[in-house]
């Protein structure tokens, strides 16, 4: 019996064969995109999810508030934060503090910089899950200056190409200018891609407070750590965190350590990646906007495709009307005809799946590196996603198509009446036609959502690009510090002659130091004052050490005062006094304006600073952050990074000169670089990511929409051939015959622009919440949006509406 099933479908396809070929390209590619947009939705749920005590494992964060507003958002607390959760709740069974670090590891002549390192407590081997090829994970970070390191920086580091890594166990290296060495304990495996935690080397905390970082130990004071803790399984975190208000002022009160109030909360680690919206990140964060937005998208592409199913099998319900009738008189049970037109919803849709694991495959290489890391069908419906393999889900996916896009046209085709259905008469029903209809309204809403989406998304990320930062960032090389080089007197001047050798090149236009590179969080100064003011109105500021030519080399406007001078710069830090301030901290101070700042006193720090000086508010971070209050300091350092402004022409000579003076002044350092304007750009990748993404399954969602409307226009102009030809004959133009077989479809197409506008309006006017600067949802986005459906809708129809009102009227009439 199946075989005579699919024989029969078989020769339905043939017979039919531009449907047929609308139908399987149509579910391939739909198929084909929402595969490839689960590949990359799996990889982004699971980050982390290696972690096995993932589901107990929390991150403390808190929030800081000063006369009312929140100053802070962030992942960055007190030492003492975690192991007194520990002490006071049952409920916490471990805690881990981490402390990003940085330096250039030293092991013999090898030298490596910019390799992720942290320092952790030896819980963070029993909460975290850290393979280790080699080494005892109960003693491995228990004491001062203990690594263990990765199986990827060992094999960098220690030249190592073996397999036996015990025989790397007790080897040392050194961190920057430390005199003492470091001992490998331990050999991990290298991390998966997908973790918020990156790391190559863990150090022991206890290094930090043996090295003199006192604060690092059990301390209310100074707020410079991560911390985890994990949770007895079962516990409800929620619960856990109605009792840290009573915890923080049990300990601490914030007010009088930081001048804000302080509050505890915690985040599960599976919301890590996705869900931050915090300042002081470790490693890089995803956007649960992107990952829900494309799920949205692949279930709106493959409804897409099923309801075209839908649309043309019903469509084609009077072709095969004849045959039902015909089957049945004949003996045939209906439900033998549900399961002959499911066997043809399954041969469709296992041809499409054929069709669109070929596409995958080809574009995957691609979707890829446009995703910036590989992708695997071993991404898909993995343990974020039920655990299902990807055999099961693929099945799944097969089994809901069949059911959702096969059942209803089998069950009307079954339906029909035998003696009706041999008369016809059954044709003048409009059931079928009214579904039709609201099916292709449906599926042009969401084109022309999709339509408006893609539109707002290019104009936010267009203006994020053109939008003035406040200072010029254009052609700045970023080198990295020379951290190996002692800091001592002589550095001030060592640094001075580096810089005044570089302004010599020709090709170098400017040269400054910062203690920071410009798009990353600076640090605050809280419990901030007027000197002489009201000592109860606390403020906040962010700080930022520079040289004197920072505002010259970054273009930033001098609003009153004067700029910073040699003479504000000393080797104590006790010694400096002056400060530039940004408009936006004048208005927060009181000041009248910028000129009535000036000779003024700031209390930071615990001690007056003079304001020297006021320039231009410029925005330091990504947009999706608002400007704050900031004070300049004439603050140097080993650890600065250098900007150097140069002149595009010959870059490669340019940068060969600088290293060559670099090495000249800093022996022994690494010489690295990037440009400013890269960095920049980074800030934006999940946005960019998003934008193009989203352009481009937007753009497949057309493709396939139109695809049904071709076929459904096709069937529409075979229904009237004689109709076009009695027109033809009495006289109707080409024109006229056009705007007939296109004007219902159009009405479609005008109802769905009324449907997709306010949703559309909706869900972008909440995906701009995420920015502190954006654009306004315009008119005539939507109208333009509306404009191109009807066009592209219009253009589909007439491929095959001129094709019928060209034929000849002879033709056209023979065909009845």
């Amino acid at each position: 019996m199946m075989k005579g099933y699919v024989q029969i479908a078989l020769r339905t396809f043939w017979k039919h064969k531009t449907f047929s070929v609308i139908n399987i390209a149509g579910l391939g590619i739909g198929l084909a995109a929402c595969l490839l947009i689960l590949q990359y939705v799996c990889f982004e749920l699971n980050y982390d999810q290696f972690n096995k005590n993932i589901s107990d494992i929390y991150r403390v964060y808190n929030d800081r508030y000063q006369n009312g507003k929140l100053v802070q958002h962030g992942t960055i607390t007190y030492s003492a934060v975690g192991p007194a959760m520990k002490s006071d709740f049952p409920e916490v069974v471990d805690n881990c503090r981490v402390e990003p670090w940085g330096g250039i590891l030293i092991a013999g002549e090898k030298k490596l910089g910019n390799e992720n390192m942290l320092a952790v407590d030896n819980s963070f081997l029993r909460m975290f899950t850290v393979p280790l090829l080699a080494g005892d994970a109960d003693n491995a970070l228990v004491n001062p200056r203990q690594a263990v390191v990765s199986e990827r920086l060992a094999r960098k580091l220690f030249d190592y190409s073996g397999s036996d890594f015990r025989s790397l166990i007790g080897r040392t290296f050194v961190l920057s200018r430390d005199s003492l060495p470091y001992q490998v304990t331990a050999i991990c495996r290298n991390l998966p891609e997908n973790t918020h935690l990156p790391y190559d080397l863990l150090l022991s905390y206890s290094t930090l407070a043996s090295g003199g970082y006192k604060e690092s130990t059990y301390d209310f004071t100074d707020s410079d750590f991560w911390h985890y803790i994990q949770l007895r399984h079962g516990t409800d975190y929620r619960k856990l965190e109605t009792k840290l208000a009573a915890f923080s002022q049990r300990h601490f009160q914030g007010s009088k350590v930081s001048g804000s109030d302080e509050k505890f909360y915690l985040q599960p680690l599976s919301r890590a990646h996705l869900f931050s919206d915090f300042e002081y990140e470790i490693g890089k964060t995803g956007s649960s906007t992107a990952v829900w937005g494309l799920s949205a998208i692949a279930i709106f592409i493959i409804l897409i495709a099923w309801v075209n199913y839908i649309n043309l099998t019903t469509a084609r319900s009077i072709d095969r009307a004849k045959e039902v009738g015909i089957r049945k008189v004949v003996g045939a049970e209906r439900s033998q005809l549900v399961r002959q037109f499911l066997v043809e919803s399954l041969l469709i849709n296992a041809m499409a799946l054929v069709v669109a694991l070929v596409l995958v495959l080809v574009a995957r290489p691609l979707f890829g590196t446009l995703l910036g890391h590989p992708l695997s069908f071993g991404d898909l419906f993995h343990h974020g996603l039920l655990g299902y393999s990807v055999p099961i889900g693929l099945s799944l996916l097969l089994i809901s198509g069949i059911l959702l896009s096969g059942t209803y046209p089998a069950l009307v085709l079954s339906s029909f009446r035998p003696i009706l259905a041999l008369k016809g008469k059954f044709s003048r029903s409009r059931k079928g036609a009214a579904l039709r209809q609201v099916l292709v309204v449906g599926q042009f809403a969401i084109t022309i959502a999709l339509i408006i989406g893609s539109a707002v998304v290019y104009r936010q990320l267009g203006y994020m690009n053109k939008q003035q930062l406040g200072f010029n960032l254009d052609q700045i090389l970023m080198v990295t510090p020379p951290t190996l080089t002692a800091w001592d007197s002589g550095f001030f001047q060592r640094q001075i002659s580096f810089k005044d050798e570089i302004k010599n090149l020709p090709a170098v236009l400017g040269v400054c130091t910062t203690d920071r590179s410009l798009g990353v969080d600076m640090a605050r100064a809280f419990n901030a004052y007027r000197f002489g003011g009201n000592p109860t109105a606390h403020f906040t500021v962010r700080n930022f050490g520079v040289s004197r030519e920072f505002i010259d080399v970054y273009g930033i406007q001098l609003i009153a005062g004067r700029n910073l001078q040699p003479t504000d710069y000393n080797y104590q830090w006790n010694s400096l006094h002056s400060l530039l301030v940004n408009q936006l901290a004048v208005r927060e101070f009181g000041f009248a304006n910028a000129q009535d700042a000036l000779g003024k006193k700031l209390m930071i720090f615990g001690r007056a600073w003079d304001i020297v000086g006021v320039v231009a508010d410029f925005h330091q971070k990504s947009l999706h952050f608002p400007i704050e209050p900031m004070v300049l300091l004439p603050t140097l350092g080993t650890g600065d990074p250098i900007s150097i402004k140069v002149n595009p022409k010959n870059i490669s000579a340019t940068i060969a000169s600088i290293r060559t003076t670099y090495n000249k002044y800093f022996p022994g350092n690494l010489f690295d670089f990037n440009f400013l304007d890269d960095n920049f750009r980074h800030l934006y990748d999940n946005d960019q990511l998003f934008g193009k993404l989203f352009a481009l399954f937007a753009g497949l969602a057309i493709l396939i929409a139109c695809l049904g409307l071709l076929g459904l226009s096709l069937f529409a102009t075979a229904q009237r051939t004689k109709e076009i030809g009695v027109r033809k004959v009495l006289g109707a133009s080409v024109s006229h015959i056009v705007i007939l077989l296109s004007r219902d479809f159009m009405r479609l197409v005008l109802m769905a622009n009324l449907i997709a506008f306010p949703v559309a309006w909706w869900v972008m006017n909440q995906w701009l919440q995420n920015f502190a600067y954006k654009i306004s949802l315009r008119w005539w986005l939507f109208g333009m949006a509306g404009l191109i459906a009807v066009v592209i809708a219009q253009a589909t129809i007439s491929l095959q509406a001129l094709r019928a009102a060209s034929a000849k009227p002879a033709e056209s009439l023979r065909t009845e």
